[in-house]
């Protein structure tokens, strides 16, 4: 359980999410899978990775972990002080993906929510199975963030649409609008993940760099500022009492 690198190929590396039973991560997996994606990128010899969840997850990402912050937000002396965790722990490991050296390719199967879609939406590239789903609910759960990486997948109009409703597209869908690169059934998404990152880890490992920080400084959007933005606005929620509200009656069949 946790967040593992491996190296299946030359030249490509797959850090792997494992948290049972859906992939919600604590404050300290987002910092481990930061650490796990900058260090695969210093690698002199990768040329690309690929961030995905173990075989047997039941789906990619389901962000963060609410059942911590409220064992966190009850401790004494908790306060804000889970709140603030995962706010850094988020921007850490979105942040890590987007300025990894190399490309990161997002290998999504299953559900992507919440802070799956802060990782996705910063990836270069998605290969997703045809059961994946995309989706930010954070409305239903007290929070507010990450429409700045939705916004990389979908139109404005349809993104808004997305985050107000707090319903999911899936990847037949995103695909149509050119954020996945390919769906695939779920039993082949690891290969199609490996055989785009093969593509990309035969070009020159200098040059591939040099791309991925060209193409990061000509993105029309400050991902960073942006995301920060979003986060001052979660954090006023928690302030005023309502996310509170809300996110205790996540789960429970509240509409």
């Amino acid at each position: 359980m946790g967040v593992s690198t491996s190296s299946p190929e030359k030249g490509i590396s797959v850090v792997t999410v494992d948290f049972p039973p859906v992939n919600a991560l604590p404050v300290q997996g987002w910092y481990d899978l930061a650490d796990a994606v900058r260090a695969a990128g210093r690698d002199p010899d990768v040329r690309c990775v690929i961030l995905t969840a173990a075989e047997h997850s039941r789906g990619f990402n389901a962000g963060v972990d609410i059942k911590e912050m409220q064992r966190e937000t009850a401790s004494p002396g908790g306060g804000h002080r889970a709140l603030i965790g995962a706010n850094r722990g988020c921007y850490e490991a979105f942040s890590a993906v987007y300025q990894c050296e190399v490309p990161v390719i997002a290998a999504v199967g299953g559900f992507c929510l919440g802070g799956g879609i802060g990782l996705v939406g910063n990836a270069d590239a998605i290969v997703a199975s045809d059961d994946a789903t995309f989706g930010l609910p954070e409305l239903d759960r007290g929070a507010l963030g990450a429409a700045t990486h939705l916004a990389r997948l979908v139109p404005q109009h349809l993104m808004r649409a997305l985050f107000y409703t707090s319903r999911t597209a899936t990847a037949a869908e995103l695909h149509a609008h050119g954020s996945v690169w390919k769906v695939v059934p779920r039993s082949g998404l690891r290969e199609a993940a490996l055989e785009l990152a093969r593509d990309i880890a035969r070009k020159d490992g200098y040059l591939i760099r040099l791309a991925k920080s060209a193409l990061n400084g000509i993105d029309p959007v400050d991902v960073h500022r942006s995301y920060r933005y979003e986060q001052g606005f979660t954090f006023e929620a928690n302030l005023s009492g309502v996310a509170d509200r809300v996110r205790d009656t996540f789960g429970q069949g509240a509409e």
